[in-house]
């Protein structure tokens, strides 16, 4: 069982950096390039592959919650973290301990 605590927490670390580094390509490169250059396209895909991550994440927290048994504060801390920017990557020192 404390194999299995250890992967979830792995996996979610992951896929909170990787939701995390898509949501700054999203804002700090896509976003300039359609409205400065009036390019759509890399919203386009970025938001679309940024979507896929947040919902991954989302997932990844509920379970990670469920199989550790975080309480409703934790989960909740968690949850709303993947609506801020750099907040999964700043999370990602708290799971490391």
């Amino acid at each position: 069982m404390e194999g299995n605590k250890s992967k979830v927490i792995r996996d979610l670390r992951w896929i909170g950096i990787v939701e995390g580094i898509s949501f700054l390509v999203l804002l700090l490169i896509a976003m300039p390039l359609k409205y400065k250059y009036g390019n759509p396209v890399p919203v386009r895909y970025t938001g679309s592959v940024h979507g896929i991550l947040f919902v991954a994440y989302v997932l990844a927290v509920l379970k990670t919650a469920y199989v550790v048994k975080w309480n409703y504060k934790r989960t909740l801390l968690f949850l709303t973290s993947s609506l801020l920017l750099l907040s999964t990557l700043l999370l990602d020192t708290k799971l490391k301990r």
